[in-house]
């Protein structure tokens, strides 16, 4: 006819179109965005180097509620002379080492840590038979309570002033009562008294049987008080015990003088517990 025949496109000219097409497409997309074909080569690394001033840079201020704050200290601050659980056991009685410059001297080395010399002879025996007379018990024609207790409250309080605080400690000779001596005196008495006092065993410091207070660049007084009080043993129980007090002051107080309060001390306080134990042995009998 004059409109001629239809013509059936081919697969092969089917092909070649969409070929066509398809190179089009990729021509128009390799202009847009070329492709990167990556190198077989390594690349190197990039280095950048930073001087050190760059580096340290200036850190900013601190807030104010810091910059208020004291400096800072290591704890527990201790060293020779300021140990806290002997500080307490002081406190207990009655002193405070304010100059927090204290030494327990319970042997010979602790002297040197004192830094004192140790005395030439050890034990040392003290012959206080002179002094006893001159240390007179609080409660007796002598001597008044009162007049003790001022005493000792102003020795207390010049000890807690005092630059430093020699304190030896031990055995009464011949006993196995607890004595403790707190005096400003060091060179002038403490090796004296770490001789005369026999060494007790090492344990944790705590009030002794016997405390005495010496005080040298003061006026002169001697006497001694036996009180009794209680004491909380292991089991929990509260039982009754005497306890003595020294006070002895002076220019320069002599170790007689000490020596002769300790003993008046030990024998009171051991007719004390001989009184109190057949006291106890009556009432058993009794019940």
């Amino acid at each position: 006819s004059g409109d001629g025949p239809i013509r059936r496109l081919s697969p092969c000219a089917t092909n070649i179109t969409m070929n066509a097409a398809i190179r089009t497409v990729a021509r128009g997309v390799a202009t847009k965005a070329p492709r990167r074909i990556p190198s077989t080569t390594a690349t190197a690394p990039t280095i950048r180097l930073f001087s050190a001033a760059a580096s340290q840079t200036t850190p900013p201020p601190l807030p104010e509620s810091v910059t208020r704050v004291g400096e800072a200290m290591a704890f527990p601050n201790e060293y020779p002379g300021q140990n806290y659980i002997f500080n307490w056991c002081l406190n207990a009685d009655g002193v405070t080492p304010l100059k927090k410059s204290a030494f327990r001297i319970a042997k010979p080395l602790d002297l040197k840590v004192a830094g004192l010399e140790l005395h030439k002879t050890s034990p040392l025996k003290v012959n206080a038979k002179g002094e006893r007379s001159k240390v007179p018990e609080a409660g007796s024609d002598g001597l008044d309570f009162d007049t003790f207790d001022d005493a000792l409250q102003s020795t207390k309080d010049s000890l807690s002033l005092s630059d430093s605080l020699f304190c030896p400690e031990g055995h009464a000779p011949g006993t196995r009562t607890g004595v403790r001596v707190i005096s400003n005196m060091g060179a002038n008495l403490a090796p004296e008294l770490v001789a005369y006092l026999e060494r007790a065993p090492k344990r944790d410091p705590k009030s002794q049987p016997v405390t005495c207070y010496v005080l040298s660049g003061s006026d002169e007084f001697s006497g001694y008080a036996i009180e009794e009080v209680e004491e909380t043993m292991e089991d929990g129980s509260r039982v009754a015990v005497s306890v003595a007090t020294i006070v002895v002051t002076g220019k320069t107080p002599s170790l007689k003088r000490i020596v002769a309060g300790i003993e008046l001390s030990v024998e009171g306080l051991e007719a004390d517990s001989k009184e109190r134990a057949e006291k106890k042995a009556a009432e058993e009998k009794a019940e």
